[in-house]
């Protein structure tokens, strides 16, 4: 089902991220490095800033007007960048010395990380997430064996289910804090949703309140508008190849009914999303139905 909720997210995101013929080859180059590098932490950022610039090479379909320079608080960028900086430090600090709490430290920094990196909402964050904390794990555990690692079927579960409660942003990170630190008893899974939250909550809280003061005076430079229409290209491409990569780790062609069944279920859910207007929790509510019975 989760699955499904990704693919009507990238098919509503299409026509406003596909506009030409440049948009469209970042859009698939983005969905097959995503697929390829699926992983690998620097791959989202590096595919978003990539995509920025492409898309900025151009300078004489938009061009650039007059602006006034204006006075710009610069304090909110600062205490971001610290604490990025700082988190990361203490984060690795605490890995190479195997801090025997170290988790708490590592959760936050991935938290921030991602919530400081990842552009395009809940159908971004949440199989960066996944990338993160169920597929990185298993390829680090030789050098990091105690890394925080959330089973795939756990996570795939929270993917899910979050789309029946508002805000899944907020409901993704308090559920991914609380299962990193489930191993610790109840408490520990409380602090670990606290953490989860306030990680990715934290970064654009102190970005909008450095942009969105200046924002009027920002997006007069064409090079923004410009950057934009290759950004969001590359996030479209992210997108789908996380889908694909995460409909590689589901059993549906297997020979089997559990196969035929996992098809049907992905299947009926983006279509159900493309061409009706049934609530996403009521979507939601049958899966776990059907999932129960069969």
């Amino acid at each position: 089902m989760a699955t499904g909720f990704l693919i009507f997210a990238c098919i509503a995101a299409l026509p406003y991220s596909v506009k030409n013929l440049v948009t469209a080859v970042i859009a698939i180059a983005a969905a097959i490095a995503t697929y390829v590098f699926f992983g690998k932490p620097f791959f989202v950022p590096l595919l978003i800033v990539a995509g920025g610039c492409i898309t900025n090479l151009s300078r004489k379909r938009i061009p650039q007007l007059d602006v006034k320079p204006g006075k710009i608080r610069w304090w909110n960028i600062w205490l971001f960048a610290i604490i990025f900086i700082a988190a990361g430090i203490l984060s690795e600090v605490a890995r190479k010395n195997d801090w025997q709490n170290r988790k708490p430290a590592n959760l936050f920094e991935n938290s921030y990380r991602m919530g400081s990196l990842v552009f395009g909402g809940g159908n971004v964050l949440m199989p960066i997430m996944y990338e993160q904390f169920s597929v990185r794990p298993e390829a680090v555990k030789n050098r990091n064996p105690n890394a925080i690692h959330i089973d795939k079927k756990d996570m795939l579960t929270g993917i899910g289910i979050v789309r029946a409660v508002p805000g899944p942003v907020f409901s993704i990170g308090s559920y991914t804090g609380g299962l990193a630190l489930k191993d610790g008893g109840a408490g520990m899974q409380i602090i670990g949703s606290i953490i989860g939250m306030v990680g990715i909550f934290l970064p654009s809280a102190l970005l909008v309140l450095f942009f969105f003061p200046i924002w009027n005076r920002l997006k007069k430079y064409s090079a923004i508008y410009r950057s934009l229409e290759g950004i969001n290209a590359a996030v479209l491409g992210i997108m789908v190849g996380s889908t694909f990569y995460i409909l590689k780790d589901i059993t549906l062609f297997d020979g089997t009914g559990v196969g035929f069944i996992n098809i049907g279920i992905v299947l009926g859910t983006a279509v159900t999303l493309i061409f009706t207007r049934v609530p996403a929790p009521v979507i939601v509510v049958l899966c776990v139905v059907l999932g129960y019975f069969l």
